[in-house]
């Protein structure tokens, strides 16, 4: 299978098709479908991601029959946690949201490769740090985040069984570039 990693600031896509992806996603893993307060960046993609030259998404998409299989988004820490308040910063601090695998694709080293571009990204964007949140309820999530050396900040214990998560971009070797059309 052939499979290629694109920036959707340089695709032409109807943002609908993206939009449906993720809800169909987040029914998946979640149960729960667009929720105002957690969703605004997904109805606001194009505002969100690729208006600010500092955010990004990035799609893979099945070349044998077009179709998007997984997502990944990088934007400027934009959060109010008062546990990180003086702590992460918009301009040094990057985080990570709605990296998903449709789950007929997982295990074939698409999120890994979609990590990297996001990294070497926010390295491009002179961020020194990626920030991200995961949840224990998500089967292999911590594991995959750890393995990609990223570091639990907090453990919250809370409802939704959050964890927060950091990693250190300051010393990514930026010549390292990936190849956007992957066999796999």
């Amino acid at each position: 299978m052939k499979i290629e990693i694109i920036s959707l600031k340089n695709l032409k896509i109807d943002t609908k098709l993206v939009q449906d992806f993720l809800f169909k996603q987040i029914k998946k893993e979640y149960g729960y479908g667009y929720i105002a307060n957690f969703h605004q960046d997904i109805i606001k993609l194009k505002e969100t991601y690729l208006d600010n030259n500092r955010n990004n998404f990035f799609i893979a998409i099945n070349l044998k029959n077009n179709e998007i299989i997984a997502s990944i988004a990088i934007r400027e820490y934009d959060k109010n946690f008062k546990e990180f308040e003086n702590l992460f910063s918009r301009f040094t601090t990057a985080s990570i949201w709605r990296l998903f695998v449709d789950e007929e694709y997982r295990r074939l080293g698409i999120a890994k490769k979609l990590v990297k571009e996001v990294e070497l990204f926010s390295k491009e964007k002179n961020y020194s740090q990626i920030y991200l949140h995961t949840h224990k309820t998500l089967d292999g999530a911590l594991e995959f985040w750890t393995s990609q050396h990223y570091n639990i900040s907090i453990d919250t214990e809370n409802e939704f069984k959050t964890v927060h998560m950091v990693k250190n971009i300051s010393t990514l070797n930026t010549a390292l570039k990936y190849q956007s059309k992957i066999s796999i």
